[in-house]
Parts: C-alpha cells; sequence; structure tokens
C-alpha cells in the first residue's frame, strides 16, 4: 500500500506485523510534522498581511469624490475620510475595504450609508457624526465586530429595529443630537454595551428592559427637554452603572429602585421638576437621593396596606433574584401586578444574568435559525 504525502514522499508498509506498526507510527509522525509546518506558513504568512495594511488619512481636503487609490483597498485597515465634502460613498468602494478596522467620516455632507457597509465584518470603529443622515442601513447590523459607534449631530429618526440583537460586541453607542423619537427595544440587548449616549433627541421613553444591560457603565439621556417624563423601573437593575444623566426632562418621580444602584457615582437631575425626591433631598446630593429612594423602596415593600410598586420587592419576593422557585398560591391571589415566568437555569436568574435568557435574545430572527 502506497500513500502521496506532499514533496513526491512515499512510504511503503510491509505486510509483517511488527514492521508494519512501525512505519505506521513513523507516518503518523511525519503527517504531524506537515500539519505543523502548513500551520507555521499559515502563521507567518498572516503575519505579514498584518504588517502590510495600511493607515489612510485623507482628512481636511476638502474631497467632493473618494480618489482613486494608489494602493489595494483590501490593504487598507484605518480610513480617515473626515473634513471634507463628501456627499456619499461609492458602494464598490466599501465593499472591496475588505481588512478595515477603523472608518471615520464624520463631519462631510453625508446624506446616507451605503448598503454595502455590511461587508465591513473586521469593522471595530465607525465615526459618521456630524452629517445629514436620517437613517443607518440595516446592513450595519453585519458588522459584528463593532466595538464603538458614533453618529452624533445627524438626523437620525430612528435606529435599525434589531440592532441590539446583532452588534453583540458593541461597547459604545452615541447617537446624541439627533431626532429619535425612541430606541428600539432590542437596544436592550446589547449586553457588553458601557457607554449609552442619547442626550438632545425627542425620546419620549426608554426601552423597558434595562437590566440586560448589565456591562453599562454611563448612561445618559439628558436635555430631552418636554419629551422624557419617566424613567423604567429597570434602571434601578443596571448593577454597574456608574454615571446617571437625566437632567433637563420633564420627570417628576425618580424610580425607587435608583436606590440600589450601589456603583453609582455620579448623578445629573438637575432642570426636572422632580416631586420624589423632593428638592431638599436632591440638594444634599447623590448619596442623600439614593438613601432616600431606597428607604422609600423598603417602606413600601414592608407596608401590608399597600400595593407593592417596587418591582424590586416583587423580584425579591418571587425568588427571581435568588433563582429559587417559591410558591405563592394562585396567580390570581398575588398582589400587585403578574410578571412572566423566568424559569432559573443553574440559580443564574439574577439581575446580572437574567437577560442572558431573555426569551428575545435566545429566539431573536437570526440567531435562532443560525444554530
Amino acid at each position: 500500500m502506497t500513500f502521496f504525502l506532499p514533496k513526491q514522499t512515499q512510504i511503503k508498509f510491509s505486510r509483517g506485523g511488527k514492521k508494519r506498526e512501525e512505519n505506521l507510527g513513523g507516518f503518523i509522525r511525519m503527517m504531524h510534522e506537515q500539519q505543523q509546518h502548513m500551520r507555521n506558513r499559515m502563521e507567518r504568512r498572516k503575519s505579514i498581511e498584518e504588517e502590510r495594511l495600511e493607515i489612510v488619512d485623507l482628512s481636511g481636503m476638502s474631497l467632493e469624490s473618494l480618489p482613486t487609490p494608489s494602493l489595494s483597498l483590501g490593504t487598507i485597515c484605518n480610513l480617515n475620510l473626515s473634513n471634507n465634502n463628501l456627499q456619499s460613498i461609492p458602494e464598490s468602494s466599501i465593499a472591496r475595504l475588505l481588512n478595515l478596522m477603523i472608518l471615520d467620516v464624520h463631519s462631510n455632507q453625508l446624506k446616507s450609508l451605503p448598503n454595502s457597509i455590511g461587508c465591513l465584518s473586521k469593522l471595530k470603529v465607525l465615526n459618521v457624526s456630524g452629517n445629514l443622515i436620517d437613517s443607518l442601513p440595516k446592513t450595519i447590523e453585519n458588522c459584528r465586530s463593532l466595538e464603538e459607534l458614533n453618529a452624533n449631530f445627524n438626523k437620525l429618526m430612528k435606529l435599525p429595529d434589531t440592532i441590539g440583537f446583532e452588534l453583540i460586541n458593541l461597547k459604545k453607542l452615541s447617537v446624541n443630537s439627533n431626532k429619535l423619537v425612541f430606541l428600539p427595544s432590542s437596544t436592550s440587548h446589547l449586553t457588553s454595551l458601557r457607554v449609552l449616549d442619547a442626550r438632545l433627541n425627542c425620546l419620549r421613553s426608554l426601552p423597558r428592559d434595562l437590566e440586560n444591560l448589565i456591562n453599562l457603565e454611563v448612561l445618559n439621556v439628558s436635555q430631552n427637554f418636554q419629551y422624557l417624563d419617566t424613567l423604567p423601573y429597570s434602571i434601578g437593575l443596571l448593577i454597574n452603572l456608574v454615571e446617571l444623566d437625566v437632567s433637563y426632562n420633564k420627570i417628576t418621580t425618580l424610580p425607587d429602585s435608583m436606590g440600589c444602584l450601589k456603583k453609582l457615582q455620579k448623578l445629573s437631575v438637575d432642570g426636572n421638576p422632580l416631586t420624589s425626591p423632593p428638592s431638599d433631598v436632591v440638594e444634599q446630593g447623590m448619596h442623600a437621593v439614593r438613601e432616600y429612594l431606597s428607604e422609600k423602596m423598603n417602606a413600601d415593600h414592608k407596608s401590608p396596606q399597600k400595593k407593592k410598586s417596587s418591582w424590586v420587592g416583587k423580584l425579591v419576593k418571587y425568588g427571581t433574584f435568588s433563582g429559587n422557585t417559591r410558591h405563592h398560591g394562585p396567580r390570581e391571589n398575588r398582589d400587585g401586578f403578574i410578571m412572566s415566568d423566568y424559569r432559573s437555569i443553574d440559580g443564574l436568574a439574577s439581575p446580572r444574568y437574567m437577560g442572558m435568557f431573555s426569551p428575545r435574545r435566545l429566539f431573536s430572527p437570526r440567531t435562532y435559525f443560525t444554530r
């Protein structure tokens, strides 16, 4: 029996038992060596290709159209086209930027982005601020390596409905100074998100399931002026929140659950017609506000006369935080509102993990059919 290997190497196996075993062992070792050699060559080639990637800076050149490049578009990893007069970007040009990781087109006259931007599978940073864009292409959801999206100072009226189901690596979403009326509910599934800046818009409400944003550290929804008048109770379940700015809105009441924001270091509530907490508490600063809300939440939870308005209290009562199942009789006998059932998954149904197991995350249109 004869096997053919690279470089015309041949090994013949004799019919003898021991000799045959020795030959077979040598053959296997040689195959391993060949495989290792091929892996090393591929790694060296990849390293060389990465070294050849180019940074192209064409910013501030008053360009009205893209010039014909002097190098292959596939070798560009960082492209800066900011501070020009570009009104459009050719679909074909974007589609050929296969190794692009950073694209900066801020401060141009762009009215839209090409659909081919979805071809940029390696893109990590996208800056389209300071343009005339009124909507982002749905294909942006294919940029699954994206970690930072800056779309400030545009004319955005909405974001793609399912953006949160696909951009699972997004850490910063900055969409301030637009015309957004709401953030899509899928936003609450951006579990890697650390910074969400949606100030200076026309927001009327925030997504209800904010507790899914388990890594969020900075939330700014200030200066939505006459539009934003309430905050969801789930804002108090943002376990890693450090900065919260809700100033200059029409908020009258801060949710009691905000008393649970133990990591909060900066809270801005100026310019709101607050009645709870009262102004004398607000004037004492963040710690006084948090203590007031915490005491109010505990009082509501302990009071036997009142319907329990604290969502956090309800979650604790029914064992959602601990992952334990507690029976309290028929559903109709429970006071307050009825929560959807969440099954404990190995005791992980806590605020930190609850969003990871929500039905919309597990069964999003794309991930459900690609598993």
